[in-house]
């Protein structure tokens, strides 16, 4: 498994900087012109692959006119290719699920699968169709990165002990040498990214080799629940990074105060250049409507957030070997109507990242994550199983009389979700109410708990439901 490290340039010259950026330019030229020609059926949809790409740019002659080293334009297309072939995979998910809607025939959706694996779906009628619905021509928008090859540059550590990054420039045989602010020296294919004056050296290292990888996992099993005001709650009733909701709502109270200053001053150029004060106009717009301070601001947040959100992972794998999470790929609507405020900074929830989190650190620290159905965990009694009130942290089961805490009653409730027989990964939200519904009542009127089938019922003993579990 791998992981990807940033090391950042320190003190750049600007000469060297603009060199990059140069650079970067005429390679983005070299991105679109690979997503114009090959972003379709005709390009990565038909097979086809980087290296006869190349071959065939240095037959016509094409590579010519983007006037860059031969390495530096042969690693931009095979970056271009993999894109162009990850937008087209993108695709293949959403037609997979209109194959599944469309017959539960094993052997017809088998079919459909394999011609879509092997990129044969051009043959077929509904499978043509689906991947032009669903995968459109893009276009490239990347002018501001340069892909280097794992021979092409060097390492060097001066005098100082500061380490330099030469890497190749437009001219043969002449280096663009960057100070780095770190000591670590990258390894592998690098990816530079220009952003505001400053160079982001991005590569890869195998994840066996972080320290975070060494730390064994926990022995329990847990239930996890995602949250605002901390990262995780896990079904033990202990939260595990507790500041990632001081730092989302600090973040959103002070980008509400940023904007509305920038759109007075925004308010005051535009007035001023249609009075024809373009000067002052440009001004305004030249010293207070920046972005790169803007976006370093907005990257050092990214990280902070990070960093908590795989702390409080780390934390629950350090004493468990099996997580039971939610489904995090799934999107939920809800039909509440929240202020504005709150809708702000719900805006700025990490799910991607914490869903990320569990699976980077679950699979590198040898801890199973089991995702599960999450639909009502939080809305019902982890003791019951009855549907109750939900109101910030508290949850308050009308049928029992018990005030829950909400987080740690959705983290049970998750728990148990593993183990339970009627309700799988992918059951619809509505199937699962109705579920949940009718134990309920047969719980009520004291009716035995009927399975889906005679084969769960060891199942069932192994991992009991809500509704057993509401007489302990």
């Amino acid at each position: 498994m791998k992981v990807t490290r940033i090391a950042y340039s320190a003190r750049l010259n600007p000469g060297k900087y603009a060199a990059l950026a140069e650079q970067s330019r005429r390679l983005g030229r070299v991105r679109s012109e690979v997503w114009q020609r090959y972003g379709s059926i005709a390009g990565v949809g038909s097979g086809l692959r980087d290296r006869q790409v190349r071959d065939r740019w240095l037959a016509d002659g094409t590579h010519v006119q983007f006037a860059v080293l031969a390495n530096a334009w042969k690693e931009t297309v095979r970056d271009a290719m993999a894109d162009i072939a990850a937008n087209l995979e993108a695709a293949k998910v959403q037609v997979r699920r209109a194959i599944s809607r469309r017959t539960s025939d094993p052997g017809e959706r088998k079919r459909m699968f394999t011609a879509l694996k092997a990129d044969r779906w051009a043959q077929d009628p509904f499978l043509s169709r689906q991947m032009r619905k669903h995968w459109k021509r893009g276009r490239n928008r990347t002018h501001d990165q340069i892909v280097v090859r794992a021979d092409n540059y060097n390492t060097i550590v001066d005098g100082r002990g500061r380490l330099w990054l030469a890497v190749p420039g437009l001219e043969p045989r002449k280096m663009v040498k960057i100070p780095l602010s770190t000591t670590v020296a990258p390894t592998g294919t690098l990816r530079l990214i220009l952003r505001g004056g400053r160079v982001e050296v991005h590569y890869q290292i195998d994840a066996s080799q972080m320290r975070s990888s060494q730390r064994p996992c926990g022995e329990a099993t847990v239930g996890v629940d995602k949250g605002y005001t901390e990262a995780l709650t896990d079904s033990d009733g202990q939260p595990h990074g507790e500041q990632l909701g001081e730092l989302l709502t600090a973040e959103s109270d002070r980008l509400k105060e940023r904007n509305r200053r920038r759109a007075k001053l925004r308010s005051i150029a535009n007035t001023a250049a249609r009075n024809g004060d373009h000067a002052k106009a440009h001004r305004i717009t030249a010293n207070n409507l920046g972005t790169i301070k803007r976006d370093r601001q907005a990257a050092r947040h990214r990280a902070r957030v990070r960093t908590e959100i795989f702390t409080a992972v780390h934390e629950v794998v350090d004493k468990a070997n099996t997580v039971i999470a939610e489904d995090l790929t799934k999107r939920f609507t809800s039909r509440k109507k929240l202020p504005k405020n709150m809708n702000r900074r719900l805006a700025a929830w990490t799910k991607g990242v914490t869903a990320e989190a569990l699976k980077s650190v679950s699979e590198r620290r040898g801890s199973a994550l089991v995702p599960v159905n999450a639909a009502y965990t939080s809305q019902t009694c982890h003791r019951c199983g009855a549907f109750g009130r939900r109101s910030g942290d508290r949850f308050h089961c009308t049928e029992c009389g018990v005030v829950w805490q909400a987080d740690v009653n959705a983290a049970i409730n998750i728990l148990h979700r593993a183990g339970d027989p009627d309700i799988a990964l992918h059951t619809p939200h509505q199937r699962v109410k109705q579920i949940l519904q009718d134990r309920t009542d047969r719980h009520r009127t004291r009716l035995p708990v009927q399975d889906s089938s005679p084969a769960t019922a060891g199942r069932r003993a192994n991992h009991p439901n809500h509704s057993t579990m509401s007489n302990e």
